[in-house]
């Protein structure tokens, strides 16, 4: 019997994983101009690109198969500040007005139409204090967190129940 639920159990999670194939495509516009994309230029594409691909996975995971999700980031500061170190520059994190903020313009769209439009700054005051699920060695866990929290809130909680 508890092999039965097992299986019943990993059988509705693969059917809801299959049904979730939304698409995300994300764009970096004048990224030279962002206030805190990395400790250093050469951290930046690497850092752009984490966030990029954390979109598409929330994506592929929330938004329902044809609905497309474009986002348009026009600033990043990351949480902390960048300070500079005996072996390098070291990013710290106090907590104070050093939270991480990212300013972007989205629309999401179901075929041809427009489901939501905006612009706005997603960010997190309380990012010390907030659980998750990303360890501490995790690189730009605070961002994550906060995308995470921002994709549900616009993308997910707030959508009507099919049936």
């Amino acid at each position: 019997m508890r092999v039965d639920r097992c299986i019943l159990s990993l059988a509705l999670v693969a059917a809801g994983a299959a049904h979730a194939a939304g698409t995300v495509n994300v764009e970096f516009v004048a990224p030279a101009s962002y206030a805190d994309a990395g400790n250093t230029r050469a951290d930046e594409p690497a850092n752009r690109e984490a966030l990029a691909q954390h979109l598409r996975q929330l994506g592929a995971r929330y938004l329902p198969d044809g609905e497309v999700l474009q986002v348009s980031v026009l600033d990043i500061d990351l949480a902390g500040t960048v300070r500079p170190g005996r072996r390098g520059d070291v990013r710290t994190e106090k907590g104070g007005a050093d939270w991480p903020r990212i300013k972007l313009r989205y629309t999401l769209r179901d075929g041809d139409k427009v489901m939501q439009s905006a612009e706005e700054t997603v960010q997190n005051l309380n990012y010390l204090h907030d659980r998750t699920e990303y360890g501490s060695s995790e690189r730009l866990r605070h961002e994550k967190r906060m995308l995470d929290d921002w994709f549900k809130a616009r993308f997910v909680e707030h959508r009507p129940v099919a049936g």
